[in-house]
């Protein structure tokens, strides 16, 4: 038997004004689109921002749905958008950001185990890293790889050799 450390190496911001512009923009995204979630029976607001190699920022928001788990998270409703406009662009950044009663959380927000999936098979289809930004008010964490989030992932590339 060998045992082994998986590591993770982030970057945490105090405040958004420390980030870089690029970054600054995307966050705010996201931030925003927490006002278009739907989420009646959470009330937990999440927006979602995805940078495209084109310069070009898709947004979604969750969606909640009376028959759960018929609804769908933020991450995923910026990703599939942005894959269904943009089928052949890279995603190169997405921020996620969370929201109660229309104030951004404090603590930054983390994808859920689906999206964090989803975002894996992203940077695995295009063969590129997307650098995930999660977001609060007072606390803001950066990778730069999504799949730092999820080091076992399912890659069906893997089973196939």
């Amino acid at each position: 038997m060998n045992e082994f450390e998986i590591n993770i190496k982030a970057k945490r911001y105090n405040s958004i004004n420390e980030m870089d512009e690029t970054e600054r923009r995307l966050l705010e995204a996201a931030n925003n689109a927490t006002k278009t979630s739907y989420a009646p029976y959470s009330k937990f607001n999440v927006g979602a921002a995805v940078l495209l190699e084109n310069g070009e920022i898709i947004t979604g928001s969750n969606q909640e749905n009376n028959a759960y788990p018929s609804g769908l998270c933020a991450e995923r409703v910026a990703v599939f958008y942005a894959n269904a406009k943009y089928p052949n662009v890279a995603i190169k950044a997405i921020a996620v950001s969370s929201a109660v009663d229309n104030k951004i959380n404090d603590k930054e927000v983390y994808p859920c185990g689906s999206c964090r999936q989803v975002l894996v098979e992203s940077e695995n289809r295009q063969k590129t890293k997307i650098k995930l930004i999660m977001g609060g008010a007072k606390s803001i964490i950066a990778i730069e790889s999504v799949s730092l989030m999820l080091p076992f992932t399912f890659d069906l590339e893997e089973f196939s050799r």
